[in-house]
């Protein structure tokens, strides 16, 4: 199985999260456009940026797999990957980019990356995508890249719409 500590894309570096990126997810997860969506839209605290990151650095302990930080030209742009869901059937796919790096086509890159390693390399079963209604872009990213609507499912209080695509849907 290759390695999924560093990926690389025709655009994009993916590696393993580090203590280094905190900046980086404090600065993310502070911009109003990133936490929009959610239920409730305060930005994050440089705490629960902390928090946010040490997930994301122990499920890389735990499974040998997770949300990378993703970099374009020697730059970190933002964190995705996939994750091991305890609320739903499948492996939980999700992406946060910079503002300044969005409409560049670097969502769909990435998502289409971590297809390929999930199905291909994880052997996943089926993977899911959570996107809240008024997140046009997402959704539009996830049925771009094979997936569909399945249902509509309640996510920290807030309803939201569960995407799914499975190792047979998926193509190449």
């Amino acid at each position: 199985m290759p390695s999924p500590l560093v990926r690389h894309t025709k655009r994009l570096l993916l590696r393993m999260p580090a203590e280094a990126d905190l900046d980086f997810v404090t600065d993310l997860f502070a911009r109003p456009e990133l936490v929009a969506h959610r239920p409730d839209p305060t930005p994050d605290t440089r705490d629960a940026s902390a928090q946010r990151l040490s997930r994301d650095m122990e499920h890389w302990r735990n499974h040998g797999f997770g949300r990378w930080a993703v970099e374009a030209d020697g730059r970190l742009i933002g964190f995705g990957g996939v994750t091991v869901s305890k609320e739903f059937d499948g492996l939980n796919l999700s992406y946060h980019l910079h503002p300044d790096s969005w409409g560049q086509g670097y969502a769909t890159e990435l998502v289409d990356d971590v297809l390929s390693f999930s199905f291909n390399s994880l052997h996943a079963e089926r993977m899911i995508g959570l996107v809240r209604s008024a997140n046009a872009a997402s959704r539009h990213v996830l049925e771009k890249c094979g997936f569909t609507f399945e249902r509509e499912v309640m996510l920290h209080g807030a309803p939201t719409n569960l995407f799914a695509l499975t190792a047979c849907g998926q193509m190449g």
